[in-house]
């Protein structure tokens, strides 16, 4: 006879032992470092280990699960708005474009849709669906196959998320459809009311470079490739700003990670850190709780203003942190967060079920002693 397992959510089954507390992320016991040993992100089974150590206090790390730091912003610049990966797996791509000036060529990315986060610059983006203005603080979504063209205004910077999969939306069940943003806020593209003429190289024709299985294709066109006098379907580039985006909160406690979610891809998630109000009730945590996410890999791509959870990390980094190695605060944010109020942070985090892997490029912009800056105080 087979045994069912039963949810313990339903069951209100658990076991404890020693100092805990109650209720998770808040009143931990004194002299306790809280940790979450979760499946599943943060919706399966879970545990609370309340340690007497920090569980970052490591005297060294010796072997390949370290976590890892980059200065994004600096990887190599590749052809006209092409990113340079820095990390991938089987279903994503993470790495960073750089424009000095609009494109002299289209392209169309067969491989993947391309979530293009904009870290500085602003300018048009042409579409075969028509164009819109983007500025700093942009998400641009380009389904896979689309036709574009970045015609820039200054210097670009784009975090470029690459997915093997469609990019949806989470469902924000009990929230309703308009929590964290209306889709009324959602930018689409806008037909221009003549044919464009703009784009053409010297020779007078207009280059369309199509990307498939990581290899280009040149083809050339007599004219403008983005030349549709109309369209209809629900299925289209869009652009939305991170300013358009309601944090999720909770004045009592600590909410975990995925209450930001803002994008789906197949087996990886896209989140959103932004300005928000603090935990306000007395004993509940400020800054977010050690936890062993041991189903995900987590990357973090800072944007802007000051990233609470941790110090000596500026915009345009990048931090790596694999499935199995802690993480949690710097050792220094909760004193550093007693006084806040609200958060100052922009950051976008992606969270990949499949371990990620480091590039080539990657190693030329390390912080190869990052690992060693999550030490904390180790006094007995």
């Amino acid at each position: 006879m087979s045994k069912k397992r039963v949810d313990s959510f339903a069951s209100g089954f658990g076991w404890s032992q020693g100092q805990f507390s109650p209720q998770p992320h808040v009143k931990t016991p004194e002299g306790t470092y809280e940790e979450e040993h979760g499946r599943q992100g943060f919706f399966g089974r879970v545990s609370h280990l309340y340690h007497r150590h920090p569980p970052t206090g490591w005297l060294r790390i010796e072997g390949p699960l370290k976590p890892h730091a980059y200065q994004a912003d600096e990887l190599p610049r590749q052809g006209e708005g092409e990113p340079c990966f820095l990390l991938e797996n089987a279903d994503v791509k993470l790495g960073v474009a750089r424009l000095q000036a609009p494109m002299t060529v289209f392209a169309r990315n067969g491989d993947g849709d391309e979530v293009r986060f904009i870290h500085e610059g602003s300018g048009t983006l042409e579409t075969d669906y028509g164009d819109f203005e983007y500025r700093t603080g942009d998400y641009l979504v380009l389904p896979r196959g689309t036709t574009f063209r970045f015609v820039t205004e200054e210097k670009n910077t784009h975090f470029v998320i690459e997915s093997h999969s469609e990019i949806s939306l989470p469902d924000r069940g009990m929230l309703g459809r308009h929590a964290q943003f209306d889709p009324m806020v959602m930018r689409t593209p806008v037909l221009p009311v003549s044919e464009r003429k703009s784009g053409a190289n010297s020779k007078g024709e207009f280059e369309l470079r199509i990307k498939r299985e990581g290899e280009w294709t040149q083809v050339f066109y007599p004219w403008n490739p983005l030349n549709a006098a109309g369209w209809k379907g629900d299925l289209s580039p869009w652009a939305l700003n991170v300013g358009d985006i309601r944090p999720i909160v909770s004045p009592r406690y600590h909410l975990p990670p995925s209450v930001h979610t803002t994008f789906l891809g197949r087996n990886f998630v896209i989140c959103s850190f932004l300005p928000r109000p603090l935990e306000s009730e007395e004993g509940a945590m400020k800054v977010p709780f050690y936890h062993r996410n041991i189903d995900f890999d987590e990357v973090i791509f800072y944007h802007a203003g000051n990233f609470f959870s941790r110090e000596g990390i500026g915009k345009g980094a990048v931090t790596w942190h694999p499935q199995g190695i802690h993480h949690g605060p710097h050792p220094n944010a909760a004193k550093n967060a007693e006084s806040k109020t609200v958060t100052e942070e922009i950051a976008v985090m992606v969270d990949t079920v499949q371990p990620l892997h480091a590039t080539e490029e990657a190693s030329q912009v390390e912080f190869h002693e990052y690992h060693m800056s999550w030490k904390a105080d180790q006094k007995r």
